[in-house]
C-alpha cells in the first residue's frame, strides 16, 4: 500500500520544494511508493474546496505531512494545526520550518514597526494605508513549526540537501529511524587548524587561500584565515554523513543554515567563545545577534531591539 503524503508551504522562498525536484532519478523510486494527496507546488488541491465552497480549510488524511516555511500569520497557524491533525508523522523541512530561517530576522522588529516601514516609511511606497481586507493578521513574530504544533522530525538546511530528503523519506517508507549527526560543522570540516590568531576579519567574498585541485585537508581553517565561519555553532550534516560540509567544499565559510547545535543552544554564545579562541575581536562584527542567528531567529533568539527611552514590550 502506498504511503499517503501531504505537503504545505508557509513563509518560504520555494527552495525546499526545488530540493525535492533536485533529487533526480532516486525520486522516481520514491514516487512509486507514495500517493501525494496534497502538495500545492505539484497539484491543484484547494484548501477550501475546489470552488471555495467550504468554510473551513481541510487537508486529506495522510501518513506523512511535510511543512516548509515558518509561521508568520494566523492562517499559517491554522494550516499547521490542520496538517498536524491529518498527518500521522509531521516533518518540518528546511531552516524556516525548523528555526524560523531568514524571515525570522524580522523578529528584531515589532509588527507595528514593520507595517509602518513597509506601508508608510518607504520612499517607493504610496501611503494608502495598511491592507486588511481578506488578509490574515500577522502573528506577533515568526515562529518555528514546533513552537505551534508538535513535530516528529526536523530536516534543517537552506534548503535541505536532496540526500537528506531521500534519507528521511526512505527511512519512513522502511519504518526505520532517521538519526541526524549530533555534531558541529567543525567536526566534519577537514581543514587544518593551526591554533593561530586571526586579528582582523575579512569580507566574505575575499579569496580564500588554497591550492586549486589540492584536497581540502591541505587548506587552512577559514576562521584562522580571518573569515567569519559559523561552523563552531552550526549543526553538521549538510554535506552528508562523513562528508565535507557544502559551503566549506566550495571554499566558503559556513553561514549557519543547518541551524544551532540543539534547540536549547545559543549560537551567539557559542560563536563568541569560538571567536575568542582565535583572537578575533567580536566588536568587528556589526549586528552580532542577527549575524549569529541568521537562520535561527525563532524560539526567542531574536527580539525587538529597544530604542532609547522605550522599554521592550
Amino acid at each position: 500500500m502506498a504511503v499517503r503524503l501531504a505537503q504545505e508551504w508557509l513563509t518560504i522562498c520555494g527552495g525546499c520544494e526545488v530540493t525535492i525536484l533536485d533529487v533526480g532519478e532516486p525520486l522516481l523510486d520514491i514516487l512509486s511508493k507514495l500517493e501525494i494527496v496534497h502538495m500545492p507546488v505539484l497539484m491543484d488541491h484547494k484548501l477550501y474546496g475546489q470552488t471555495g465552497e467550504n468554510a473551513q480549510m481541510e487537508i486529506p488524511q495522510a501518513d506523512v505531512g511535510i511543512i516548509s516555511g515558518g509561521i508568520r500569520n494566523e492562517e499559517h497557524k491554522h494550516l499547521a494545526a490542520e496538517m498536524r491533525k491529518k498527518s500521522k508523522v509531521l516533518i518540518a523541512m528546511g531552516s524556516c520550518a525548523c528555526y524560523g530561517g531568514l524571515p525570522a530576522l524580522a523578529n528584531l522588529s515589532t509588527v507595528d514597526d514593520i507595517l509602518e516601514k513597509v506601508y508608510h516609511g518607504s520612499v517607493s511606497t504610496e501611503s494608502n494605508g495598511v491592507p486588511h481586507e481578506q488578509i490574515p493578521a500577522l502573528t506577533d513574530r515568526v515562529y518555528a513549526i514546533h513552537e505551534v504544533v508538535p513535530v516528529d522530525l526536523k530536516l534543517p538546511g537552506c534548503p535541505p540537501t536532496p540526500e537528506v530528503f531521500v534519507e528521511a523519506v526512505t527511512a519512513l517508507l522502511q519504518n526505520t529511524p532517521l538519526i541526524l549527526p549530533g555534531k558541529s560543522v567543525c567536526d566534519d570540516c577537514p581543514t587544518i587548524r593551526e591554533r593561530k590568531t586571526a586579528t582582523a576579519l575579512k569580507r566574505p567574498l575575499q579569496p580564500v587561500e588554497f591550492t586549486p585541485g589540492a584536497p581540502m585537508d591541505t587548506v587552512r581553517c577559514l576562521m584562522e584565515q580571518g573569515f567569519l565561519c559559523l561552523g563552531p555553532a552550526t549543526n553538521s550534516g549538510c554535506g552528508g554523513e562523513g562528508r565535507t560540509p557544502r559551503c566549506i567544499r566550495a571554499y566558503m565559510p559556513c553561514r549557519g543554515c543547518f541551524g544551532p547545535l540543539a534547540d536549547t543552544a545559543n549560537p551567539m554564545v557559542d560563536m563568541m567563545g569560538a571567536l575568542a579562541s582565535v583572537g578575533v575581536d567580536t566588536k568587528q562584527i556589526p549586528d552580532r545577534a542577527a549575524t549569529f542567528n541568521r537562520f535561527a531567529g525563532a524560539q526567542g533568539r531574536l527580539r525587538p531591539v529597544p530604542t532609547k527611552g522605550k522599554m521592550p514590550s
